[in-house]
């Protein structure tokens, strides 16, 4: 079910991407859903690990509205999650259509960092926010100096809020060179 509700709003994204209007990539990108009976749980509303799902095609589709998925593609360089978290307010129901806004809220010396809001009616149902990296295809991880010179994006003008970056270091684990040993009496 995941693989087949993935696939058809991929397939929407990529059908409308042309009709879309162009953005910068600090500005807001609004991305419309509706909920499906494979987004639902056994409550019948959208099941919590759905939304964070969700959240995956709207981060590319202002990638692709700002033009710079092409560039990325190109550099064989592509984003992934290191770190979000979800806040749910109103659950969505099925057939309810809503958006989902994605801006970003500002960059570090090795991240980007998002807001995404789930919106009906004008009305915040569910707010995440996530912290994205920048993988090579070839392996690796591409530095935030490689994504400034793809990008041209000032990453200095846009800081990261204080409380985004606490909460990025409160919830780290270490890198992968490093052992991460999971011992609950620590």
């Amino acid at each position: 079910m995941d693989i087949l509700r993935r696939s058809l709003r991929m397939l929407q994204l990529t059908a409308t991407a042309s009709r879309r209007p162009s953005l910068d990539i600090h500005d807001v990108a609004r991305m419309p859903g509706r909920v499906w009976p494979t987004d639902l749980d056994e409550l019948r509303h959208v099941n919590n690990g759905v939304y964070l799902s969700m959240m995956d095609l709207p981060r590319l589709d202002l990638l692709m509205r700002s033009g710079l998925w092409p560039r990325f593609k190109a550099a064989g360089i592509y984003p992934v999650v290191a770190s979000q978290t979800i806040t749910y307010r109103k659950s969505l129901k099925l057939w309810q259509r809503f958006e989902i806004e994605t801006r970003i809220l500002g960059y570090d010396d090795r991240a980007v960092y998002l807001e995404q809001r789930f919106v009906a009616g004008g009305e915040v149902y569910a707010r995440g926010y996530v912290k994205g990296r920048f993988l090579r295809r070839r392996g690796g991880v591409a530095t935030m100096d490689e994504i400034r010179e793809l990008t041209g994006i000032d990453t200095a003008a846009h800081p990261v809020p204080d409380w985004l970056a606490d909460w990025s270091r409160h919830v780290s684990l270490p890198s992968t060179s490093r052992p991460a040993p999971s011992d609950w009496d620590a």
